[in-house]
């Protein structure tokens, strides 16, 4: 069995910042692409940033410069550092991740629970 459990969600105000971690467990092989995303209230869920094992990076251009997405590969954990918050950042985030469960398997998609992120105004 595999999970991912996100943590680090909350309530903060414009400008501030907020630290979502994503933790992998279970029978794992190995861990490949992460990635965060969010789903704002009534719409759909959409990509924020994702990371390779190696570190490549993308995001979604609303949070260039605010939001910093990186992984320890060690502790098959995952980071979102956000800044400078502003009040349409405000959704449910979730963490994904690629999972190999042995070394001859092909990926599985997994999502974490969702942790909220409110930035008031």
């Amino acid at each position: 069995q595999v999970q991912l459990v996100e943590s680090g969600g909350g309530y903060v105000q414009a400008g501030g910042s907020l630290r979502l971690s994503c933790a992998a467990s279970g029978n794992i092989f190995r861990v490949n692409v992460m990635g965060w995303y969010r789903q704002p209230p009534g719409k759909q869920r959409d990509l924020v940033a994702t990371i390779t094992p190696d570190g490549f990076t993308i995001y979604t251009d609303s949070v260039k410069g605010r939001f910093t997405i990186s992984r320890d590969n060690a502790k098959k954990t995952m980071y979102l550092q956000m800044n400078s918050l502003k009040p349409e950042d405000t959704a449910v985030y979730y963490c994904n991740a690629q999972i190999q469960r042995r070394s001859f398997s092909q990926n599985t998609d997994y999502w974490g629970q969702g942790t909220q992120v409110t930035v008031s105004s």
